[in-house]
């Protein structure tokens, strides 16, 4: 909860992409670009799981440049067209034949005409001339000739509706419609409605049993993409022949299926209901709100594109194929000839056959592999980009740079991957852009925020603390930066001074060069020390180090890691001292001062020079400690404060001190292990006795009892006659003997100097 108090900033800013994605998937306020993303989204989609493959049982006859070369220019007369409608249906034996093409206007190729203008002009008084001409009709009209070669053969022809302000009707209709308009519920739009047609001569309607219209819808997106194919439409131009008329593609399908019959089906809920597929037989095909199926385009298209085959139709006429070759195929007559302009721009090619929609929508059909919108598709997109956005918002605030940059890439991959796998396995069709979007938009915002505004605060945290502070505490700082400041505070804290022993000895015998090497090898391994117990360093004063411990950090055991830290430093300038005898200089020693309490930390100094420190009672008393180490022959002096602090330290008392500037007096210790866990063993025992027997010469060194004292003392300078504390209490101990005792004695020792 504190993070999110901290970065609700950030958040926001992260979820106001949300917002907007929010209000265009809810219709509140529909943003083009979005929509022209989602038309993107779904082209790349269906390239890239089209089957590209071939469909034997879909054929198209090709009006293309090489027929039209070899049989002469569009259009061609209706005598020839059933000569192919012959060949197609006898010779080769197809399942059905569907014609892309319109027969509108009457065929005057044939000269009948022209024989009854002259029959009834300059011949008319020639008896029997003019019934003669009408007997011969049947055989010189090319329109006949063509309705016969389609009479009784399942064959369908297409027509166009038209929609203008002045309706127009040429040609005849289907004789019935597919769908009467009492199929569907009033007072609501179920197709795309239309006043007017183009349709084929009454004498070829009549003929053929099947007729479909050949429009196609662009998409909404204005781009001019068709993208759906309308299955039915809403004819409402003429009051004998009212209702929803089938399109060529589904035409085609039923005539090659037995002509099954076709029901709408409805989605319940909302103010209205809502169209949302067609029962074609046992074929359930989803559709739009204009009655249109989405195209699952086989592949490119064109005789190249592999999806159909195609046969010229000059190849056709010419009977260039073998007998049967297209037995029990679907064929569909069409033209690919640029100057015939029946190309299209689909989602998988600018020039894409018209006759090829009709042939993907029948292929679609029979694979009964068709896509669906289905009717939740908002309340999904809404759920995602929630979903999304919440987990983008959440962890690109709250987590670091790399991993937040993965967030970001993982949470994109889950939303296209689930949109691809809804697609690809269950036929889906559901927006992605609006989340695609917002999920680019809410990590620019964010990374944005995040180098602008806060990357700023950190930059100037790390100019504040990064010279005293260790790497791992400036890290931690950096997570709220807005805690910290150089305002000064009082806290409990632990401070720290090293002061190196025999340094100017050894600063007498080196080159100011080889001092200043030296110097530096020193404090920057103490210096590493400190920082490795999350220690800040506060200056270097000569020879001397200053470090304290829990600020600017909180850091609750300040007085074990100041502990800890003193230690190995002591070891380390043990080591350095080794390798000061390997090449023949002198050593140095260490002693260090440790005190807890409350002490004043902040940005201190003059207008010219500041440094953030700590100053306080408690500071000088561990510089005046740092001063005692050298009387007591101890590389380390803590107060009796820290110790209390450090209960896990294995510790040793020196004594009961009042230094300089101090009215009361100190309980001083040194530090012996960092853990009293790690005493184990037989020399583990023997010191823990002889801390015990040390315990008890202080006590009686307190109490006046010099000859107890010195009996209890004598076992220990046995056993170390070199320790320094040890002749310390023993000269103690030998000087008091001469004395009577003192009943205001406090067993304390004073220290006037450093």
């Amino acid at each position: 909860m504190k993070a999110l108090r901290r970065h609700w900033p950030r958040i926001a800013i992260t979820l106001l992409p949300v917002l907007l994605a929010l209000a265009h998937s809810t219709g509140a306020w529909r943003l083009g670009a979005i929509d022209r993303l989602d038309h993107l989204v779904y082209d790349t989609r269906l390239r890239a799981t089209m089957p590209r493959t071939l469909d034997p049982r879909v054929v198209i006859v090709d009006v293309d440049d090489a027929s039209l070369t070899r049989q002469g220019q569009w259009p061609w007369s209706r005598d020839k067209l059933a000569r192919l409608t012959e060949e197609l249906v006898g010779r080769q034996q197809v399942a059905v034949l569907g014609f892309d093409v319109m027969f509108i206007e009457p065929d005057r190729s044939s000269g009948l005409d022209k024989l009854r203008q002259i029959a009834s002009g300059p011949l008319r008084d020639m008896p029997g001339l003019a019934a003669g001409i009408e007997r011969l009709a049947p055989a010189l009209d090319n329109d006949a000739t063509f309705a016969r070669a389609l009479e009784g053969r399942r064959v369908a022809l297409g027509y166009y509706f038209t929609r203008t302000e002045k309706p127009s009707a040429k040609g005849q209709l289907p004789a019935t419609p597919l769908l009467q308009p009492e199929a569907f519920p009033p007072g609501h739009a179920y197709a795309t409605a239309w006043n007017g047609f183009g349709a084929n001569l009454p004498v070829l309607a009549d003929a053929a049993p099947a007729s479909g219209f050949v429009n196609t819808l662009v998409s909404s997106a204005g781009d001019g993409v068709i993208r759906a194919a309308p299955l039915i439409a809403r004819y409402e131009g003429d009051a004998e022949r009212p209702g929803y008329y089938e399109s060529l593609g589904l035409a085609v399908y039923r005539l090659a299926n037995g002509r099954p019959p076709v029901l709408p089906a409805f989605a319940s809920g909302g103010a209205a209901p809502r169209l949302q597929s067609l029962l074609v037989g046992r074929l359930r095909v989803p559709v739009d709100e204009t009655a249109s199926m989405q195209v699952p385009f086989r592949g490119p298209g064109g005789a190249n594109g592999g999806s159909f085959r195609y046969v010229a139709a000059a190849d056709v006429l010419e009977g260039r194929l073998a007998p049967g070759e297209l037995k029990d195929k679907i064929v569909l007559v069409g033209a690919t000839a640029p100057g015939l302009q029946d190309l299209r721009a689909t989602p998988v090619g600018a020039g894409f056959p018209g006759v090829e929609v009709h042939a993907n929508v029948v292929s679609a059909m029979l694979d009964h592999r068709l896509l669906a919108v289905p009717d939740y598709a908002a309340g999904y997109e809404v759920l995602s980009l929630l979903a999304a956005g919440l987990v983008l918002a959440l962890g690109l605030s709250l987590l670091p740079a790399t991993r937040a940059l993965l967030l970001g890439i993982a949470t994109v991959a889950a939303l296209v991957g689930a949109n691809a796998w809804l697609y690809q396995d269950h036929g889906l069709v559901l927006p992605l852009a609006a989340s695609l979007a917002m999920a680019a938009l809410a990590f620019v915002l964010n990374m944005g925020w995040g180098y602008f505004i806060e990357s700023r605060e950190r930059r100037g945290l790390v100019r504040l603390f990064g010279t005293y502070v260790p790497p791992q505490l400036v890290d931690e700082m950096l997570t709220d930066p807005g805690r910290y400041s150089m305002h000064a505070e009082s806290k409990q804290m632990t401070v720290m001074f090293c002061d190196m022993r025999g340094f100017t000895r050894l600063s007498e015998q080196l080159a100011p060069a080889e001092l200043q090497a030296f110097l530096n090898t020193l404090f920057s391994r103490l210096t590493n020390v400190i920082s490795a117990h999350r220690g800040t360093v506060d200056k270097y004063m000569g020879d001397c180090v200053m470090a304290f411990w829990g600020a600017p950090v909180d850091t609750p055991d300040h007085a074990t890691l100041a502990v800890r830290a003193a230690l190995e430093m002591a070891h380390t300038v043990r080591d350095i001292n080794q390798a000061q005898r390997a090449i023949g200089r002198p050593e140095i020693s260490v002693g260090i001062g440790i005190n807890s309490g409350v002490m004043c930390v902040g940005d201190m100094g003059s207008v010219a020079r500041r440094s953030y420190t700590v100053v306080g009672d408690a500071v000088n008393l561990a510089s005046r400690l740092e001063g005692l180490s050298a009387h007591y022959g101890v590389e380390i002096v803590a107060s009796g404060a820290t110790r209390e602090l450090a209960p896990g330290c294995l510790w040793q008392e020196l004594d009961s001190v009042l230094v300089k500037g101090k009215a009361q007096a100190v309980a001083v210790y040194t530090p012996l292990a960092a853990d009293t866990d790690q005493a184990q063993g037989p020399a583990a025992e023997q010191r823990s006795q002889h801390l015990q027997r040390w315990a008890q010469v202080l006590e009686a060194y307190r109490r006046q009892d010099w000859a107890v004292g010195r009996t209890l003392l004598d076992p220990l300078l046995a056993a170390d006659a070199k320790k320094v504390l040890y002749q310390l209490y023993a000269q103690r101990l030998a000087s008091m003997a001469l004395r009577p005792q003192d009943p205001e004695w406090d067993g304390a020792t004073r220290f006037e100097t450093k």
